[in-house]
């Protein structure tokens, strides 16, 4: 495939999907010019961001090996990660909402879902299509993946937001939330401290840099509802890529305020 552009009119921007000039079957989704999601098509079960990569190890932890997930994709993106949970647990049952329906259309036009994938789209708000998905629940594995810098809508960056994802979670289940930052970091303090006031147990995985405020980022937090499981810290952070840091309870402290 060449490149393909679709104009995104809720954006008011163009899309573009072009192929990845050094991996051969890969694509790069781009939109506004700023490069959004990497796909591999011919093996999905490689993940070339960071921050993506980190999620698909929590996601490798919450159930065993090859255990087909319910896992709910808020914000889809290139689903790069619900590609990822088919091809590594073959059966699973994924829901994915976004907000931008031409976005959704142009991604699964042009990048076509692993055979046998059972993924249901809906398009909205993440937080209003949340009452349609109560049936659906309770989800192994929430991903919430919107916050794209500093700035976030404030009804779904807030502590009654996280508080009706918790409800959709299996009680050992995880909410995972990608959040893009510029230090000093204040999107992610507030966003750690919010988690906190509803999950007892809140981790945040990252670059050491990134948590020192050094540098733009992601940082990603990992909620559960029970307690956080042996090993889950030094596996997250031995698979990379690395450097990799896990920080929670007091190594949090310092992080998880306004």
């Amino acid at each position: 495939m060449s490149r393909a552009e679709r104009f995104l009119s809720g954006l008011g921007t163009h899309a573009a999907i072009e192929p990845d000039a050094f991996v051969p079957g890969a694509y790069v989704l781009s939109i506004g010019g700023a490069e959004q999601s990497h796909v591999d098509l011919a093996h999905p079960e490689h993940i070339f961001y960071a921050y993506l990569r980190r999620m698909a190890t929590v996601l490798d932890l919450v159930r065993p090996p090859q255990e087909p997930l319910r896992v709910l994709h808020l914000g889809a993106g290139a689903l790069t990660l619900a590609r990822y949970v088919e091809v590594m647990r073959p059966g699973s049952r994924q829901f994915a909402v976004e907000l931008e329906r031409e976005l959704l259309g142009f991604v699964l036009e042009h990048l076509p879902l692993p055979e046998g994938t059972h993924l249901e789209t809906r398009i909205g708000d993440a937080r209003w299509e949340l009452p349609g998905l109560q049936p659906e629940a309770p989800f192994d594995a929430v991903v919430l993946d919107i916050f794209s810098g500093p700035e976030a809508p404030e009804h779904l960056a807030n502590r009654d937001f996280y508080a009706e994802l918790r409800e959709l979670l299996a009680p050992d289940g995880a909410l995972l939330v990608n959040i893009g930052d510029d230090p000093p970091l204040r999107l992610v303090r507030s966003q750690l401290s919010a988690l906190r006031t509803v999950f007892p147990e809140v981790a945040a995985v990252s670059e050491p840099e990134i948590f020192e405020a050094r540098y733009p980022g992601n940082v990603v937090a990992v909620a559960r509802a029970r307690p956080w499981p042996p090993g889950w810290s030094e596996a997250i952070a031995s698979a990379g890529p690395h450097p990799t840091e896990v920080r929670r309870g007091i190594d949090l402290d310092g992080l998880a305020r306004r």
